[in-house]
């Protein structure tokens, strides 16, 4: 299964959306029976990174929109006054365009979820499918309340992300760059000098002299090579094969494969929970949530569940076989599900692991705090005692 985006028009209105599906050829086929003419497919590419801007709006300012929205719907004003007022107040022009749209489409007589999906790049399908369910059953203020909490939530999760990989491959990086210019720059200095005065070099210093000679001779070619196999891996990232084997390595590294899979668990729990209790249909639910998990693995898990229960079975079970959801995750929504408060059972779910998730990200960062120190020290510490030890030679010889 892949993300596909998708464009095309019903009737005399242009639509558009995201899908997964198995090829642009199951997309078409499903949006033929949906009555739509399709103009464009293609595939959507994963990012590595977690932006927090959607089409030019960040997440934070969805969040408040979201908020007041449901402030002023509670309070009794008019749907379309609600929109034009916090569409004219918005200090981003991107989403003050879009809201006015949005309060344009429905002065014209389309509902508030048909005309967000006409901008996909801030109102995702979570987003709109959960506002139609709010339209469906008359709670829409209640709705937007808990849209506005799970984006919060996600948010936070983004966050963890970051610091669980930003910060070891920014030290790694400032460490690279650290030791090319010392090779670079200082190493040469100390070659010369030792060349003038003809000491005999041990082993260590020639090694580092040959790195330094080498990274000066070749420090073009070297920059370029890096930054191709950066290019190559992002667009490795982008194909069906890459992102998978990408997302299951990154699974199984000893100490990010435990935070990024707590992170996958959190995201699961809260967008599954947020949209089965806003009445969002169970199969349509997963398809989204499967969307919204952030790593393919986790994605192809739930696509497998969803697929599973197709055929008559309850979540726990296909969600087991995956071997993707820990036991007491997979064990607790068994229980939700023969009680009847599923919706309930995973928002605890997910109230647990976010804590688990910040816990998680603060003792990692604590362990490779001392890890990187150590791994600089050495480093940095070595290319420095290689270039003394002759000069510890030099002046044992004037002694």
């Amino acid at each position: 299964m892949a993300t596909f985006e998708w464009k095309g028009r019903r009737g005399d209105k242009i639509e558009s959306g995201v899908i997964v599906a198995e090829s642009k050829e199951a997309v078409r086929a499903r949006l033929r029976r949906q009555q739509i003419i399709v103009t464009q497919v293609k595939e959507q590419g994963k990012e590595i990174a977690f932006p927090l801007l959607r089409g030019g709006v960040s997440a934070k300012e969805l969040a408040v929109f979201t908020r007041q929205f449901s402030v002023m719907i509670d309070a009794g004003l008019p749907l379309v006054q609600c929109i034009e007022i916090l569409g004219t107040q918005s200090e981003n022009k991107v989403f003050q365009k879009v809201l006015l749209q949005v309060r344009q489409d429905v002065e014209s007589g389309a509902t508030l979820a048909d005309a967000m999906r006409k901008h996909p790049k801030v109102f995702d399908d979570l987003y709109c499918n959960m506002i139609a369910a709010g339209e469906a059953g008359g709670i829409l203020d209640t709705i937007l309340q808990r849209l506005s909490i799970y984006i919060e939530k996600i948010v936070k999760l983004r966050r963890a992300v970051r610091s669980a990989m930003i910060y070891p491959i920014a030290v790694l990086a400032i460490a690279a760059l650290v030791v090319t210019i010392i090779l670079w720059k200082v190493i040469p200095t100390f070659a010369a000098l030792f060349a003038g005065l003809g000491a005999e070099l041990p082993l260590p210093t020639r090694v580092v002299i040959w790195l330094s000679n080498f990274v000066g001779r070749y420090f073009l070619l070297l920059a370029f090579l890096l930054a191709a196999a950066l290019y190559a891996l992002k667009r490795y990232h982008e194909t069906y094969r890459g992102r998978r084997v990408i997302d299951a390595f990154l699974l199984k590294t000893p100490i990010l494969g435990v935070v990024l899979r707590k992170i996958a668990v959190a995201r699961f729990c809260r967008t599954l929970a947020t949209l089965i209790s806003s009445g969002v249909p169970i199969l349509e639910a997963l398809e989204i949530t499967a969307k919204t998990a952030g790593n393919s693995i986790v994605e192809d898990a739930i696509m497998a569940t969803r697929k599973s229960i197709e055929e008559g079975k309850t979540i726990s079970e296909p969600l087991k076989e995956t071997e993707v959801f820990p036991p007491m995750v997979v064990h607790m929504i068994a229980v939700g599900e023969q009680t009847g408060a599923l919706d309930a059972m995973l928002s605890k779910i997910a109230d647990f692991y976010e804590e688990e998730v910040d816990a998680a990200v603060d003792n990692m960062l604590t362990l490779l705090e001392p890890i990187m120190i150590l791994f600089l020290g050495i480093v940095i510490g070595g290319i420095v005692i290689s270039m003394y030890l002759p000069l510890f030679s030099l002046l044992s010889k004037i002694g």
